[in-house]
């Protein structure tokens, strides 16, 4: 997609709603939903790849990775690479939590977070993200220095936040530990700050 085009999601991202204006009039419509995307590290696809060598230039990388704007990053909790797997592990069947177990540990706490907030984490405001979602001395001290580390805004710092709140939710703890930080921070590293 252009980044004309991309850039248009900055809104509905922030706000739940999306304005439409036309001539003399303008209308509002709910637009809250759950942005899932995935893109290659550039234009060939095998930057960083173990086994195939990539042929892009850095200027193509760099204009290829600035389709998407810091701002529109910024509005994207999650953001992680996901490398090639080996064949083998493939076709191997997963050792994993089967998806009802899943879905249980999801309801509780989304359970846990309307009964201590009246609403889910994602919908909390700053104030409330201050009251809710206030780390552990250590968890505030890690999250400190990769905001300093890694040049996030408050936006970054407020998202990175509510994640690590909702891991906390998911393990069962009423506080958030610097461990739970620490995973919210993993969970939020851009190409473009590699």
């Amino acid at each position: 997609f252009h980044r004309s085009v991309l850039e248009v999601l900055r809104e509905p991202l922030e706000s739940g709603q999306i304005t439409i204006s036309r001539a003399a009039r303008q209308a509002d419509y709910p637009a809250r939903f759950q942005l899932i995307a995935a893109m290659n590290p550039c234009p060939c696809g095998y930057l960083g790849h173990p086994a195939n060598k990539c042929r892009c230039t850095p200027d193509q990388v760099a204009r290829y990775q600035g389709r998407i704007s810091g701002p529109l990053l910024d509005r994207i909790d999650m953001q992680i690479q996901v490398g090639a797997l080996p064949h083998d592990d493939l076709v191997r069947e997963s050792d994993g939590e089967p998806s009802a177990m899943i879905a249980e540990r999801v309801e509780r706490a989304a359970t846990a977070q309307l009964q201590r907030q009246g609403k889910l984490n994602h919908l909390l405001g700053s104030s409330e993200i201050d009251k809710h979602c206030k780390p552990d001395q250590e968890g505030e001290q890690l999250l400190r220095q990769a905001m300093v580390r890694l040049q996030w805004s408050a936006r970054a710092y407020h998202r990175v936040l509510k994640v690590a709140r909702t891991i906390a939710d998911l393990s069962g703890e009423h506080g958030i530990r610097r461990r739970d930080v620490a995973e919210a921070i993993q969970y939020r590293r851009a190409m473009k700050e590699q």
